[in-house]
């Protein structure tokens, strides 16, 4: 994917990036594909339809990611990335499954402040990520105020996209 020249960390992008990917087994990281790839992984899987597949997908996925990122903007919040994970019912239809949106999905951050150049405040697992990464030895043990904070950003998150008190 090519991305624009001069391009600063947490920088909004012209238009958004489709990045399909492979599912992993459980444990694994999912493997990021290119477009073409995902025409071959779903052409391999539906013999006649990876083509029609991978298009349906990619436009689905960028349709649902602006909408989305419509609505969040304008209860302040950004929606830097999320994954979205499709699957097929009975009829060879696309449909929409798994959680979709959440704190554990997407990079939400807080319009109020936001300021490209640097890493944004977020209301998501981010939180976690960055705890974790400054103490490698914490063999996973999260101490009660990291839980505490996390719970209370996922709540703000909550509170602002519905409007509506946990």
């Amino acid at each position: 994917i090519q991305l624009p020249e001069g391009l600063q960390e947490s920088q909004k992008l012209p238009e958004p990036i489709y990045t399909p990917s492979t599912k992993a087994e459980i444990g694994d990281h999912d493997e990021n594909i290119s477009y073409e790839r995902s025409i071959e992984v779903l052409e391999k899987q539906f013999p006649g339809h990876g083509e029609d597949y991978a298009t349906k997908l990619r436009d689905y996925t960028i349709a649902l990611y602006k909408k989305c990122a419509a609505y969040a903007l304008s209860r302040g919040i950004i929606i830097a990335d999320t994954k979205f994970e499709f699957g097929l019912d009975e009829n060879g239809n696309v449909v929409l499954g798994d959680e979709m949106l959440t704190p554990d999905s997407s990079r939400f951050w807080p319009l109020e402040g936001y300021e490209a150049g640097h890493g944004q405040p977020s209301f998501d697992k981010q939180f976690v990520r960055n705890w974790l990464k400054a103490n490698p030895d914490s063999n996973y043990d999260l101490p009660q105020d990291v839980i505490d904070k996390t719970i209370a950003k996922y709540e703000e998150a909550y509170e602002l996209l519905t409007g509506k008190k946990l």
